[in-house]
């Protein structure tokens, strides 16, 4: 299974949803043989925590399990998490570090933060 980020309202964050490898701590499918999606152990490798008021989303915090680090799904969870939020037409918030840095080094997702906001968050 490809990674999958999906909107957990009742828990006011994004999850990345992947599937870890017992041996080598990676996707399940070319280093074992199987074809990924096959199998149906896909466990949450990480969030990004939100507040959603008014028009806005706030992003306070994101977080990948240390089992699943090095994969990149830090950055797969942030480009979810903001095409979605721009799919929705919200603004734009980045409190969280991580999040404020993605955008910072995808200008495209830039425009989702107000324009009056952006010098606070260093955009």
């Amino acid at each position: 299974m490809e990674p999958q980020v999906i909107d957990r309202p009742e828990k006011s964050r994004y999850e990345i949803l992947a599937e870890p490898d017992a041996e080598t701590g990676t996707e399940t499918g070319t280093e074992t043989g199987t074809e990924p999606g096959t199998e149906t152990g896909a466990e949450t490798a990480g969030f990004a925590e939100y507040h959603l008021s008014e028009g806005e989303i706030a992003f306070l915090h994101t977080e990948i399990d240390p089992r699943f680090g090095g994969r990149g799904l830090g950055g797969l969870l942030a480009r979810g998490a903001l095409d979605d939020g721009r799919a929705r037409g919200l603004r734009v918030l980045p409190y969280c570090p991580f999040i404020r840095g993605w955008i910072g080094k995808h200008p495209e997702y830039t425009e989702l933060v107000p324009e009056a906001r952006r010098a606070r968050f260093g955009l």
